[in-house]
């Protein structure tokens, strides 16, 4: 991998009208097959990130990728490079989740040599979904759906994938399919892949990386041992905790009070 490898932030400022909501991030070496997680408090400036990273709203500064600025991309060009997941899903339509995949990928151009029928269905197979194929959009629970959009997102194959909360509406069991199959399609295909996530175990077991962010600026940046610590979350979150690792060596964190709650103490 050369020195230019990877996603450089620099000197990143977005706001909505006259209210800024980040302000001269720098953020650098965010590598290529690796899953790096954005966490912190509601307001605290992930989706705004995520949104201004996928070129959705206007910002200052610098977005590079593998050394080229983004920022100078058509939007259809951009799209090809970067694909964003939203928290919150469009309005249902009368496909089929198999054909919405197929759409998706015959629309990112990568048809050449492959059997896309094949391939879409591979990403449906894989994450536990293949079953929904002839089933509607507009037919789905909003769990189901969310797998759908992933779906379309993966088989695109994007040099950086987006996610926002992409498993906000599902149960455990699907969440870990996800997050899995999401640090795998990352090692494959050599993409860097952006999460917000809330839940801090979550993104302690499944990501590489955490990026912990408090409004709109970065305040503990690392592997999830070095970026959670009793310290941040104290700081971050206003709760006291401890940060242990279980028998398999992933970070751990129990919540013991709320910093300042009366009912806690003792």
């Amino acid at each position: 991998m050369s020195a230019a490898s990877g996603l450089d932030i620099a000197g990143l400022s977005v706001g909505y009208g006259a209210r800024r909501i980040i302000d001269k991030l720098d953020l650098d070496g965010i590598s290529a097959s690796s899953v790096t997680a954005l966490v912190g408090p509601n307001a605290a400036g992930k989706t705004t990130l995520l949104r201004s990273l996928a070129g959705l709203i206007p910002a200052r500064g610098s977005i590079r990728l593998d050394g080229r600025e983004l920022s100078g991309l058509d939007p259809a060009s951009y799209a090809r490079e970067v694909s964003y997941m939203p928290q919150t899903l469009p309005p249902r339509v009368a496909l089929s989740v198999f054909e919405a995949t197929l759409s998706a990928l015959q629309s990112s151009a990568l048809t050449q040599d492959i059997d896309p029928k094949r391939e879409s269905l591979d990403v449906l197979r894989r994450l536990g979904i293949a079953d929904l194929a002839m089933r509607g959009l507009d037919e789905l629970s909003g769990g189901q759906r969310q797998l759908a959009a992933l779906a379309q997102c993966l088989v695109r194959e994007p040099r950086v994938l987006l996610l926002d909360e992409p498993t906000s509406a599902l149960d455990i069991r699907h969440q870990l399919t996800v997050m899995k199959l999401v640090g795998e399609v990352a090692r494959e295909r050599g993409i860097i892949v952006v999460v917000v996530l809330h839940d801090i175990a979550l993104a302690a077991r499944w990501c590489d990386r955490i990026i912990v962010l408090s409004q709109g600026h970065i305040i503990a940046d690392g592997t999830p041992a070095q970026a959670i610590t009793p310290a941040m979350l104290a700081s971050v979150y206003g709760v006291e905790a401890r940060v242990e690792r279980c028998s398999h060596g992933f970070v751990q964190v129990m919540v013991d009070a709320v910093k300042g709650d009366p009912a806690s103490a003792g």
